[in-house]
């Protein structure tokens, strides 16, 4: 049914944001030894609470829903969710996307007051838009729209546009395969859209081979995480709904482990594999222990019910409590709570364990100070003085310990503080 893949996607997305949330900004490593696994929530204790991403996949709707799916109306409608939006001072909020809100502040038409960035905030809320609509360029044209009020770069809406076509199609409930889906992206996108395709492609052809997500995040030069820059975060995700397309808990948990943008990611690949699998897919214990207010779990299955049933009818909505605010008077509030906790997780990555790299850098200084006991104390030596005779390109040298002609230092002295900073458990 179209209702169970519009509640799936807009569940999966919030899911997915609350679960990739902690990880922001940590790379894989980093995150392992921090969080551990990301198979529950680290937010709160073992709730999750969800970020810009689920917030603007549900302002979306509330647009569709206000405009009764009107493509203008649309538009000024999800605009005007945005300026308020921005009003309730939300912790996360990418720079394109708040200038964007100023300028419609300030009096620019929707049409006009996106910015040139080409991130991925555009495709963080689209999948939606994938699920509801029969007709291919009728999804095409919302995401279009909802596009460019933030970003006009035309990378972002490429990114945006790909990820509403993987959520239209797995909205399908048919078999399907990869090259399906870049022969629909390929008849769907202009050619200019060509590296982005070049880069679903070499998604595709990893999934074939039996790559796991991040080993292609890694082949493709984010071995420390993915950015918001929109050609590595929607290959990325791509990468993960066709590896896991009938597992919501695999696709989510293989995108977060790439590290970087976890939460935009997961929240992309939560809303597509959400689409297919429809909120039975999506795990309970998740969903019960997702810690929001004042837009419950229970008030986005009612939006996306609402929403469905409201395009397939044809119909203007009854449903005015959806419309009575365009952004509930408790949002601040909420926000601020948010923020507290957002702010205690930053200051948390101030303390062990830290990054590895370090530690082996420090042991291995250290091992060079005790092993050479470098001197201070005496002129250095030509080349040819020195046993090594393989450095003489380098005409000044530090000499070796084996010379009798020098007096080496003690160890402990000058290397006592290394040896502290390399310690064991210092930096693991």
């Amino acid at each position: 049914m179209k209702s169970d893949s519009v509640i799936g996607c807009l569940l999966g997305t919030a899911v997915g944001d609350a679960l990739g949330l902690p990880y922001e900004g940590l790379s894989p490593g980093r995150a392992r030894r921090l969080l551990g696994p990301p198979d529950r929530y680290h937010f709160i204790g073992r709730c999750g609470m969800v970020s810009d991403d689920t917030e603007h996949s549900r302002m979306v709707l509330e647009a569709l829903l206000s405009s009764d799916s009107d493509p203008d109306r649309f538009e000024t409608e999800f605009a005007r969710r945005l300026k308020w939006w921005l009003l309730c001072l939300p912790a996360g909020c990418g720079l394109a996307t708040a200038r964007a809100c100023l300028k419609l502040w300030l009096g620019f038409a929707p049409s006009s007051s996106g910015v040139f960035s080409a991130g991925n905030g555009p495709a963080m809320r689209s999948a939606v838009l994938g699920t509801m609509f029969e007709d291919v360029n009728v999804v095409l044209d919302f995401v279009r729209r909802s596009t460019r009020i933030t970003h006009t770069d035309p990378k972002a809406l490429f990114g945006a546009q790909v990820v509403a076509l993987a959520a239209w199609l797995n909205r399908q409930q048919q078999p399907f395969d990869g090259q399906q889906f870049l022969a629909l992206v390929e008849r769907s996108l202009p050619s200019e859209a060509e590296e982005l395709l070049t880069l679903l492609k070499s998604a595709g052809r990893s999934v074939q081979l039996g790559e796991t997500t991040p080993e292609f995040a890694a082949s493709q030069g984010m071995s420390h995480g993915v950015s918001g820059y929109v050609y590595q975060t929607v290959p990325v995700a791509i990468h993960a709904w066709l590896a896991h397309s009938d597992c919501y808990e695999n696709a989510v948990q293989a995108v977060i482990d790439c590290g970087g943008d976890a939460d935009t990611t997961s929240a992309i690949v939560g809303g597509i594999v959400g689409a297919g699998v429809g909120p039975n897919g999506i795990p309970a214990a998740l969903l019960s222990s997702l810690w929001e207010w004042p837009y419950t779990v229970d008030y986005l299955t009612k939006l996306a019910s609402d929403c469905a049933t409201a395009v397939d009818s044809c119909q203007r909505t009854s449903n005015q409590s959806s419309r009575r605010w365009l952004m509930h008077p408790g949002v601040p509030l909420r926000n601020i709570v948010f923020l507290i906790i957002v702010l205690s997780h930053g200051f948390r990555r101030l303390l062990p364990p830290w990054w590895r790299w370090p530690n082996r850098h420090l042991r291995r200084l250290s091992s060079r100070f005790a092993q050479s006991q470098f001197t201070l104390n005496k002129p250095r030596r030509p080349a040819e003085n020195c046993r090594d005779e393989s450095n003489a390109q380098n005409r000044w040298i530090e000499p070796l310990t084996s010379d009798p002609r020098v007096k080496s230092p003690p160890v402990a002295g000058s290397c006592r503080v290394w040896f502290w900073l390399a310690g064991p458990g210092r930096f693991a």
